[in-house]
């Protein structure tokens, strides 16, 4: 579980991360501040994993408060002001959200934060004799959740149940043994969820699972029965790939 704080003085914006944390199956929210300088405390004497820090701030700005606070958290920047993005980078937050910040966005960002925490957390832990078994070796995330056709509704999909992914011009078609979901995401969005490996973008319209790849002949490789073309300009990168895993 990642703890959470969120840091605004805006009460209606850390209600809304508060609301948004709650919906996140891996995040915990550990507290809420109005005030930089408590933030700061609270993370050097707490057990705080994840920081959710707007920038304009009284008495401490957020880019103040990462020089402060150094390498004891993990950032998130949370701002309606686009111009601190680089200066926030510099500082090595995780991600940057502009306000308003929609849920989708907001699970993207969450998802890095578990791919970095997680793993550092696990490590730090003395080795178990016996392992349980829920406990999977990879530490990262086996799922994602995808944006579904209302606002606010998005779906569960493990990664391991993924055939293949299809692009088409305003949507992208998910394949699973079981069912075709559809999300209106972008190819490029689903492409930096996805793990990799397994996952490899081999043409324009398609992300396959190098896994799941059953057969491949010529510039077409298949999954099952269905035959998915090996695009130009990623056949190079692909066939390499394929020769390094003989």
């Amino acid at each position: 579980m990642i703890r959470c704080l969120a840091v605004d003085d805006e009460a209606y914006a850390i209600k809304m991360i508060a609301n948004y944390i709650a919906k996140v199956p891996y995040l915990e929210l550990a507290g809420t501040t109005t005030n930089a300088i408590e933030a700061l405390s609270m993370v050097q004497n707490g057990d705080i994993d994840l920081v959710f820090l707007d920038i304009q701030m009284p008495q401490l700005t957020g880019i103040q408060f990462l020089k402060l606070c150094g390498t004891k958290c993990k950032v998130i920047l949370t701002t309606a002001y686009a111009e601190y993005a680089l200066e926030g980078f510099e500082h090595e937050v995780i991600d940057y959200l502009l306000k308003p910040i929609a849920f989708d966005r907001f699970l993207k960002a969450t998802q890095k934060a578990f791919n970095q925490i997680v793993p550092a957390k696990r490590a730090m832990e003395p080795p178990r004799e016996v392992a349980p078994a829920a406990d999977p070796p990879n530490a990262e995330a086996q799922y994602m959740f995808i944006k579904g056709e209302s606002k606010n509704k998005f779906i569960r999909i493990d990664y391991s149940d993924i055939l293949y992914i299809e692009g088409l011009k305003n949507y992208v078609s998910i394949f699973t043994p079981s069912q075709r979901l559809v999300t209106y995401q972008s190819m490029r969005d689903l492409g930096e969820q996805l793990p990799s490996p397994p996952f490899y973008r081999v043409h324009k319209s398609y992300i396959v699972p190098l896994d799941k790849i059953r057969m491949i002949d010529g510039n077409m490789l298949y999954i099952g029965e269905q035959a998915i073309p090996i695009g130009e300009t990623y056949r190079e990168a692909f066939f390499k790939l394929i020769r390094e895993n003989e």
